[in-house]
């Protein structure tokens, strides 16, 4: 290797300025094309043999070879023990242990080990279940009578969730933990030998239910089992963290005044201001003392409010340099003067040790005074001047004090993120701000357009994508001017565009548009429906007069100064001419500016104009939005976080009363549909684990047991099963729908899903709770439902084992 590298000098294949090229063996040949196409190939291949030894470096250290069967690497220190085959090994992860916590040297301890962790996740996924069927169940039923008779304690005094935990009296936990300890010392010990999680009898470890005998569904249902204790140990937790922030595991977060994340009431305290209000998404401001919550609340005000104000003469201190100095000595002792002290953080730096005691003994006895001895009512608000200074007009007004102290506060947010913004630019560049030509090094410079119109602070020329870079400096600077003109000529249409959409609300001029269909210009509605009312004559002309303008400006005048037609203010043949070089030239660069400012707001016009009707004002004001519908924002469904929520109008209607059928109608299918969705998801669960015993058709002696579950069931039950299903969904339909649910939606005046069983909720409030409920689960269903359609038609199963599914259109073959 060294004598490779050594002898590589005069006369090697770099010297001779043929890298690669050694005039021997397979890298050469006397064919010029050949030789190339070789070398070429040897340095795509070299490109791609680098990667590929590091995977392979990788790989070596992690199994012990580079390639190869994985099974034959069972030295790699990634290899566990082989539990491929237990219970709870599904698709897609198989046996995941990525961290190798069943990695042990004993083969019979990793046994062990992996037995002791499967029954914990085993008990663990049963508890979570029964724990997520015990979050839902009491919203909708609790059993009659007294939980601790001794206390009067009925069932239904205690609290649903985390709160019903203080609620159980001391005996119900000693039973609760009693009970739970002969589950699992007999289950856990006695009779749990062979496979994990099958106790011999039915689901759930339960004594009662139909024991499986056949193995293979009796694997499946157990694999089954293990994956929904998983999700549920993870909708639990979900349910807790809900239930911990809002008071309940679902709910309008506006009636949970105690969550344990709810905050004093500071809404009304300065610095309150919209769109956010009082926003403390991380309780910060949350202590169970409502005295220290005000003291804390106040302490971290005041220090915005100082580090607001600080921020804002920081900013300040960046810009007034750049054009301004006091005159004289920073520090006559070592002839020091304020204009030899640099802008920005290379300031900290020049400026001496005496100087930083003074601003650091300034800043304390400012620190002291205000925040200790003056500031008593109103944070911010020193009796005086602006920031706390002694000189200027203090405010007696109070709503104008207030008015100002936000202000401020605002300001002060405003500068906290700017005085960062500016540290990290001049950390970046040596300048909080300058002139980009310094930095001729960046990777970003194109050809140089700096002095071009249009580029104007604080971008400058401005071109992160590189378009105007060319290797030709003559079609670098050919496509400059082609797009600096498009760029103003629709500046001037977006400008005029604007002016056009603002006067008509003001101003119409008088007489006809089009006298021959007496379209007076008071007839044409203003913004994006104008358009349809002009006639198209009108149109003709617009275009004339805009290809005339376009023909001339472009291809005749415009010769030097890019946007200088040699007259008026845009390009109009009136207007006085400006002769001064340098106004003109400012006055350009406003026009260009201007014109990209009225592209952006033209475009905002056109946007609202199309939501609301017009291109500003209230929102209040526009009934004839193609969005608004009725006030439907009292009605049941209508919940947390999205309201009534229609972006797309569906519920929008010119007559009030066909809003409030058509509103009626989709509730009620909505309803129905969640109530179906809800019932057809325990129905793909159920047979999972139960079926009805005997037939379903007698006289085809097809069992119950015969009809496999999910979408294959369909087609396996006869005709008359399919018409006795319809028969009866529609007597549900029609006497439902029509004869009962009169008042309001989804309340048939007896149980829950319309069912005449039950017991009805007299409450009004609670049964308005339950019947919004019903509705978000129903919701919630009707995902859940073509989630398992979903994965039903891929794998054949809306879950378990995908090594079952060999006729999946996703399986590939072998």
């Amino acid at each position: 290797m060294g004598w490779c590298e050594v002898s590589r000098g005069a006369g090697s294949d770099i010297a001779s300025g043929r890298p690669g090229d050694f005039g021997w063996y397979v890298l050469t040949s006397a064919d010029p094309e050949a030789k190339q196409k070789k070398l070429n190939a040897e340095l795509a291949n070299g490109r791609l043999a680098m990667m590929a030894i590091i995977g392979m470096f990788y790989q070596d250290g992690l199994t012990g070879s580079a390639w190869g069967d994985w099974a034959n690497f069972t030295d790699s220190p990634l290899r566990a023990a082989d539990f491929s085959t237990e219970l709870g090994v599904t698709p897609p992860l198989g046996f995941w242990d990525p961290l190798g916590l069943s990695k042990f040297d004993d083969p019979e301890i990793d046994a062990q080990q992996f037995r002791r962790r499967r029954i914990v996740e085993l008990q663990h996924g049963r508890v979570a279940m029964l724990a997520c069927i015990g979050y839902i169940v009491p919203e909708y039923f609790r059993f009659p009578g007294f939980c601790a008779p001794s206390q009067s304690l009925a069932f239904t005094d205690i609290p649903n969730g985390l709160k019903g935990a203080a609620a159980v009296p001391l005996a119900g936990w000693l039973q609760i933990v009693t009970f739970v300890g002969i589950i699992e010392v007999y289950n856990l010990q006695t009779i749990q030998n062979d496979v994990l999680g099958d106790y011999g009898y039915g689901a759930f470890g339960l004594p009662f239910g139909k024991k499986i005998e056949d193995a293979e569904k009796k694997t499946k249902s157990l694999n089954a089992e293990i994956n929904n204790g998983r999700l549920a140990m993870m909708a639990i937790i979900g349910m807790f963290f809900q239930d911990g922030l809002t008071g309940s595991a679902w709910g309008d977060w506006a009636n949970y005044a105690d969550s344990p994340l709810r905050a004093a009431d500071f809404s009304t305290e300065l610095g309150v201001t919209p769109p956010l209000g009082f926003w403390d998404p991380l309780g910060l401001s949350k202590f169970d003392d409502p005295e220290i919550a005000a003291q804390q609340f106040r302490r971290r005000r005041i220090v915005e409010l100082q580090h607001g104000r600080v921020a804002m003469l920081a900013c300040i201190g960046y810009i007034v340099p750049e054009y301004f100095r006091f005159p004289g000595f920073c520090a006559p002792s070592q002839s020091l003067a304020f204009t030899d002290i640099p802008n920005g953080l290379k300031g900290a730096a020049a400026v001496p040790l005496a100087g930083w005691l003074q601003i650091v003994t300034f800043v304390g006895i400012i620190e002291v005074y205000n925040l200790q001895t003056i500031q008593n009512d109103v944070l911010g608000d020193y009796g005086y001047g602006a920031f706390g200074l002694p000189f200027g007009k203090k405010i007696e007004d109070a709503e104008k004090k207030t008015k100002s102290l936000n202000a401020e506060i605002n300001n002060g947010r405003l500068a906290m993120m700017a005085i960062i913004g500016m540290f990290f630019q001049d950390g970046l560049t040596g300048s909080a701000w300058g002139d980009w030509a310094n930095y001729a090094d960046s990777p970003l410079r194109a050809a140089d357009f700096s002095t071009e119109l249009g580029v104007t602070p604080p971008l400058g020329f401005w071109d992160p994508l590189g378009l105007s870079k060319f290797d030709d400096p003559e079609i670098a600077a050919q496509q400059f001017r082609r797009r600096r003109i498009v760029e103003l000529q629709h500046g001037r249409v977006a400008m005029l565009a604007c002016i056009g959409y603002i006067v008509p609300e003001y101003f119409r001029f008088p007489g006809f548009c089009a006298p021959s269909q007496s379209l007076a210009f008071t007839d044409i509605p203003n913004g994006l429906k104008g358009a349809a009312a002009v006639p198209l004559a009108g149109w003709l002309q617009i275009v004339t007069f805009v290809g005339i303008i376009e023909v001339y400006n472009l291809q005749t005048i415009q010769n030097d100064v890019l946007g200088d037609y040699g007259y008026g203010a845009f390009g109009l043949p009136f207007g006085k001419k400006i002769e001064d070089a340098e106004k003109k030239t400012k006055s350009l660069n406003a026009e260009i500016n201007n014109g990209r400012l009225a592209m952006m707001a033209i475009i905002g016009m056109f946007f609202q104009d199309g939501l609301t009707g017009s291109a500003w004002g209230d929102w209040a004001n526009y009934a004839d939005s193609p969005l608004r519908a009725a006030d439907f924002s009292t009605e049941l469904g209508v919940t947390p976080p999205l309201g009534f929520w229609d972006p797309l109008g569906l519920s929008k209607f010119d007559d009030p009363e066909i809003a409030a059928q058509q509103f009626r109608r989709r509730r009620i299918v909505e309803l129905q549909h969640g109530r179906v969705a809800m019932l057809a998801c325990i129905g793909y669960i159920v047979p999972e684990y139960f079926r009805f015993p005997g037939f379903c058709a007698p006289s085809q002696s097809l069992a119950f047991t015969d009809i496999p579950n999910g979408l294959k069931g369909a087609a396996a039950v006869p005709l008359a099963g399919w018409l006795q299903i319809v028969t009866f969904v529609g007597i549900i339909e029609v006497y439902n729908l029509q004869t009962i649910q009169n008042d309001v939606l989804g309340d048939y005046g007896y149980g829950a899903f319309g069912l005449p069983f039950g017991k009805k909720i007299e409450d009004a409030e609670k049964k308005t709770k339950s019947l919004n409920a019903e509705i978000n689960n129903g919701r919630l269903a009707m995902m859940a439902i073509i989630g398992m359609f979903f994965q039903d038609g891929l794998t054949g199963s809306a879950w378990g084992d995908w090594a079952n599914y060999a006729d999946s259109p996703l399986r590939a073959s072998r």
